[in-house]
């Protein structure tokens, strides 16, 4: 389908809208749609603070990139992945990347390069998240919310297939931000 087919397809007329549950995250609301071809059905969906969130695959040298290894409650286990997090009110993207370097790696970044921003399961849940390349690093660290350390995992870009056999690199965003930074640099170098 093509992009200009897509931006004339109609949405569903949202009828109505009820918070079912709420955290002080996130926001779970159902709301009762009218498709253009006139069936009803209701959705649920979960809302995030609207701000977005960042995730940085910081480069530490030409051959090397940082990683973290931190506990993830939905799989009730630790990952492997690369920093990130929300943006705090009144944060660009690229403020909220910086601040989250320092706070989960110790080092922030002189140079961001803007990916992509991604939805993160757009069928049921209204959040993006910016992806970037963070370089010319530079050691600084911020106190972080994590409950414990966590661990600094440092990476030879050039093992990208090892890292994606990782049994704890799962996280779709991370695997995303590896795939993409690895076709900028491909692209660099041409």
């Amino acid at each position: 389908m093509s992009s200009k087919s897509m931006q004339e397809k109609q949405v569903p007329v949202i009828l109505s809208r009820q918070i079912v549950a709420k955290s002080r995250l996130l926001r779970i609301e159902a709301i009762d749609l009218k498709f253009s071809n006139g069936e009803l059905r209701q959705y649920e969906r979960m809302q995030g603070s609207g701000r977005g969130a960042v995730l940085v695959v910081p480069l530490l040298d030409e051959n090397t990139m940082l990683l973290v290894r931190e506990y993830a409650a939905g799989l009730h286990n630790y990952q492997l992945g690369f920093p990130k997090g929300l943006i705090d009110e009144g944060e660009t993207p690229e403020e909220a990347a910086l601040r989250e370097l320092k706070e989960e790696i110790g080092y922030g970044a002189k140079r961001f390069t803007n990916m992509k921003s991604v939805s993160m399961a757009p069928a049921f849940f209204s959040a993006n998240m910016t992806l970037f390349i963070g370089e010319d690093l530079f050691p600084e660290k911020l106190e972080g919310d994590e409950p414990e350390p966590l661990e600094l995992v440092p990476w030879p870009i050039d093992a990208v297939d090892e890292l994606l056999a990782q049994p704890d690199f799962t996280e779709a965003r991370s695997v995303a931000a590896l795939l993409l930074m690895q076709r900028w640099r491909s692209q660099r170098s041409e």
